[in-house]
């Protein structure tokens, strides 16, 4: 579904992604794992389309995503929760949703509404409130929501469990563990490598805007280079 082949990318004069290469299955939980600063982020970005690509290649579906501004890029399937979860805390939970599902105009946004509240259950409760006036953890569940009113094929998921508390990051995990049944594909970046790497089917290890590990998930948590750099074991 989604491959990347040689990306680059750079802040100013400042490379921050040196040739990263990638691969994303129809159906897949892919998680890219790495410390802070290691370019997850930005791979993300360029993903999206709102971060310029200096060289190299973005496939989606079997077109080439690299030359499509970011404002088309949902429209071809594709869309991101991003860091930080960058909800419009001024709007109503509602309100933030309904602008997820701004390409459509059609009996189904309802349905997509609803599927969202039952994916979220706090979030019907909220529903009338200030998004502002959430938690960390509803706002990261609005910040999801909002992305799957798009109804994408593939979400980007940056960093979903910054922050939170263990309860929340475990139903936060097993929401994205459950979008495999909903035919949506997963790109995951985390700090959080052990909590990502159990709930995905293959990984990335990136070190300083490099790919320095891939392979399937359950290898990558019983490597001992990762246990001792990731998992703190």
């Amino acid at each position: 579904m989604l491959t990347v082949e040689g990306l680059r990318s750079r802040y100013g004069r400042i490379e921050v992604l040196h040739g990263i290469d990638l691969s994303v299955d129809s159906g897949e939980i892919v998680t890219v794992v790495g410390a802070n600063g290691a370019g997850k982020t930005t791979l993300l970005r360029c993903l999206s389309g709102v971060q310029p690509v200096t060289a190299g290649q973005i496939t989606f579906r079997g077109e080439a995503l690299t030359p499509v501004p970011a404002y088309k890029r949902l429209r071809r399937g594709l869309a991101q929760s991003p860091e930080g979860r960058q909800i419009f805390t001024n709007l109503t939970v509602d309100e933030n949703l309904r602008l997820g599902a701004f390409l459509f105009n059609d009996d189904r946004v309802e349905k997509d509404m609803e599927d969202a509240f039952q994916m979220f259950p706090i979030l019907r409760e909220k529903r009338n409130l200030a998004a502002g006036g959430l938690s960390g953890g509803q706002q990261q569940m609005l910040a999801m929501a909002r992305a799957l009113m798009g109804r994408p094929s593939c979400l980007l998921l940056d960093e979903p469990s910054m922050g939170l508390a263990p309860i929340i990051v475990s139903q936060i995990f097993d929401v994205v563990k459950g979008l495999k049944a909903l035919d949506v594909t997963v790109l995951l970046v985390e700090q959080n490598a052990f909590g990502a790497l159990k709930i995905a089917d293959r990984g990335y290890v990136m070190e300083t805007g490099r790919i320095t590990m891939s392979g399937a998930a359950e290898e990558l948590i019983a490597d001992p280079r990762i246990r001792e750099a990731y998992l703190g074991i």
